[in-house]
């Protein structure tokens, strides 16, 4: 005989996923994600979902599931959380995640500044944890962690299946402690790297002007300092007589969209695209513009430098000023994170982290995945980086003094 009370409670809790799927809010500005402004949506018609399998699974379960351990079983809130996550996953998106109470305190507190870390953006690539750039200064970058660096084991733990914010939740902790973090490095041997979690405190941008006439913009990500420094960056290069400017956007994870377009709109004039969000069906894209700064002559010769560890808004960025005939890219291809990401509350204490647009250079080109191929590719070998040479900022200094 059926346990009415226990059906009655597995159609309120489905009731209540459904109802937490529609009921979005608006998010907040983090990390990858953009602010997002409220647009009316037609409600989606759940009366067509055939929902029996999933009431059939849980009864089946119910009646008889028995513990292979002497440990408490779930609660009907854990199989409801259980259901969203696997709702969430079933998108195909690594970006697309719910949290529980427990992992949205954390990426709470994580946004918000206070944790300890140990300085590396995570992504993923082909569904493998894959380091997309250690960040200067960081106890990543002193350890020798790099671009591309594949994280097999976090403390002993495989990363199979884990998703991004898992990871990063594993590996963030308190300031002072060790992790373990297992790395595999093109065909080498799996090695294990620790590190130990520090405050991070990243730099912004670093200026050279090198004896051979060439002006480097090194900037390191795109925080709310970025515009103001970059500025001052632009000042620098002015008063130093030259006009061959590189920026180096090599390991830089990307920032706000917002620095991204006021950065460009010192090289476009008023008006022209940057790069578009496309919501696909959702709604009508959103076309980012040039703040027409423009205050560059004809006879400034730009580089941009990028490789696998340039990622989002550094592909923005180059995306644009290239298919604008601004800059040539030099370097290796980028990451490809070319989406955005909104924080909507499902219940007070639960949320989730949705995919909500991806990004499109001026030309129309989707950066997502396949990320952006440079005009001139340079590879940097083992031997280069034990003798600290640089072929590509070299290739890219030559390039401006030769034209070729």
């Amino acid at each position: 005989m059926k346990d009415n009370s226990k059906i009655g409670l597995r159609t309120a809790l489905i009731a209540v996923v459904l109802v937490a799927i529609i009921a979005f809010f608006v998010g907040t500005e983090a990390g990858g994600m953009v602010p997002w402004t409220t647009q009316a949506r037609g409600a989606t018609d759940y009366s067509k979902a055939d929902l029996q399998p999933l009431f059939k699974a849980w009864e089946l379960l119910d009646q008889n599931f028995t513990p292979s351990t002497t440990t408490a079983t779930s609660t009907d809130e854990d199989r409801l959380w259980g259901m969203i996550e696997g709702l969430a996953s079933s998108y195909g998106d690594p970006y697309t995640t719910f949290f529980p109470p427990k992992e949205k305190k954390l990426f709470d507190s994580q946004v918000q500044g206070d944790f300890g870390g140990v300085g590396m953006e995570l992504g993923l690539k082909e569904g493998i944890l894959t380091v997309v750039a250690p960040l200067e200064g960081t106890p990543a970058s002193k350890a020798g962690m790099r671009s591309g660096d594949i994280i097999l084991k976090i403390e002993g733990k495989d990363t199979v299946g884990i998703s991004v914010d898992d990871a990063v939740s594993v590996i963030r902790g308190e300031i002072g402690t060790p992790v373990t973090i297992t790395v595999i490095r093109g065909k080498d041997a799996p090695f294990d790297v620790t590190l130990v979690r520090a405050t991070i405190n990243l730099p912004t941008i670093k200026t050279t002007s090198r004896p051979d006439g060439v002006f480097v913009i090194r900037l390191f990500t795109f925080n709310a300092n970025a515009p103001e420094k970059f500025r001052q960056a632009i000042r620098e290069f002015a008063d130093s007589g030259s006009n061959k400017m590189i920026i180096d956007l090599r390991g830089n994870p990307g920032g706000y969209l917002e620095v991204a377009v006021d950065i460009a709109s010192w090289f476009l004039p008023v008006g022209k695209v940057i790069v578009t969000e496309d919501f696909g069906s959702k709604q009508a894209p959103d076309v980012s513009r040039s703040r027409g700064y423009d205050v560059f002559s004809d006879k400034v010769k730009f580089a941009i430098l990028i490789d696998e560890g340039s990622a989002s808004a550094s592909e923005i960025l180059a995306g644009a000023l290239r298919d604008h005939g601004k800059a040539t890219l030099i370097g290796g291809k980028s990451f490809g994170k070319g989406s955005v990401q909104q924080l909507f509350n499902v219940t007070a204490d639960t949320s989730l982290k949705i995919t909500i647009a991806r990004w499109l250079t001026p030309n129309g080109v989707s950066i997502s995945h396949e990320g952006i191929v440079p005009d001139i590719e340079v590879a940097v070998t083992e031997e280069d980086i034990d003798a600290k040479r640089d072929p590509q900022l070299e290739r890219a200094a030559e390039f401006l003094i030769t034209g070729k």
